[in-house]
């Protein structure tokens, strides 16, 4: 193991954006196989982690209506203890801004940035492999996260790429709902067959969301969302949503559609990543302890 790392430290936790969802197919154990276009973003979480000596997992501060043993950063923590052995504890401070049910992956990214961070601060010496296959058994997107590259995910979106996306800014809406992912994809009437593309033709392919006509017809106020914002641009889903976006090429073309979001919505102006800040603050605290 390598030697442990300061023991109090904040760390980000980035949403990211479906470019696009095509659902391919469907395995015999019941998961959907698809395509889709990681996009972080600098729309964050902020998570303090204090490193403590005894073995206690406690959260102090997370998402309203969230208890802490249903936490993903709360499981992550303790998934790590179990697969290192470290006889380490941790009290965790999550500070929310990504809004919860939103097809932005908030829990997963959380969850990353808890292993990643605590791989550091507890000196267990997990590379960034190991820790993605001990969070995907937390949630399909957390490996996304732990390598903190944009991608372009197949399988069931464990098989990622890196992608050098362009330069973009784009406009989330949330339209005030929770859509829960595993009843989407449950849906009878959810296109499943959607023909596969290849990386090469990722940006002269015609792509779309699989899973936006099941949730416009079962949560309206997600469709009023996509369709007002399509009066300003090409508007889509996010994973299984609430969220909406659309890109734009400028964080003041994307602002100038922001003030005009109905009140009753939330809305964010983000800039896209190709890398995760979360990789950015461990390159720093590395620097620093050298």
């Amino acid at each position: 193991m390598s030697a442990p790392h300061a023991q109090r430290e904040r760390w980000p936790a980035p949403a990211k954006l479906n470019l696009f969802l095509h659902i391919t197919g469907r395995r015999a154990d019941g998961y959907h196989t698809l395509q889709t276009a990681f996009q972080l973003i600098d729309l964050a979480d902020s998570i303090e982690i204090e490193a403590t000596s005894d073995c206690e997992i406690r959260r102090l501060e997370g998402p309203d209506g969230v208890p802490a043993e249903a936490d993903l950063a709360v499981r992550a923590a303790r998934a790590l203890q179990v697969a290192t052995t470290v006889r380490r504890g941790a009290r965790l401070r999550i500070e929310k801004r990504i809004p919860v049910g939103a097809g932005l992956g908030g829990g997963s990214s959380d969850a990353a940035t808890t292993l990643v961070a605590l791989n550091e601060l507890w000196g267990t010496g997990l590379d960034l492999r190991q820790l993605a296959s001990i969070g995907a058994d937390l949630g399909a997107d957390v490996p996304l996260f732990i390598h903190g590259r944009s991608a372009f995910a197949e399988g069931i979106g464990d098989l990622l790429m890196p992608l050098e996306l362009p330069e973009k800014w784009f406009l989330v809406v949330y339209p005030g709902v929770a859509v829960a992912t595993a009843a989407v994809f449950q849906s009878p009437e959810l296109t499943r067959n959607s023909p596969l593309i290849t990386i090469r033709d990722l940006f002269g392919a015609e792509t779309h969301n699989d899973c936006e006509p099941v949730v416009r017809a079962r949560f309206p106020a997600v469709g009023e969302a996509l369709d007002w914002l399509g009066q300003f641009a090409e508007a889509r889903l996010t994973g299984t949503g609430s969220c909406v976006f659309a890109s734009f090429d400028s964080a003041s073309a994307a602002g100038q559609v922001a003030a005009k979001v109905p009140q009753s919505w939330r809305s964010y102006v983000a800039r896209g990543l190709n890398h995760s800040p979360l990789h950015a603050q461990l390159a720093r605290l590395r620097g620093e302890s050298e």
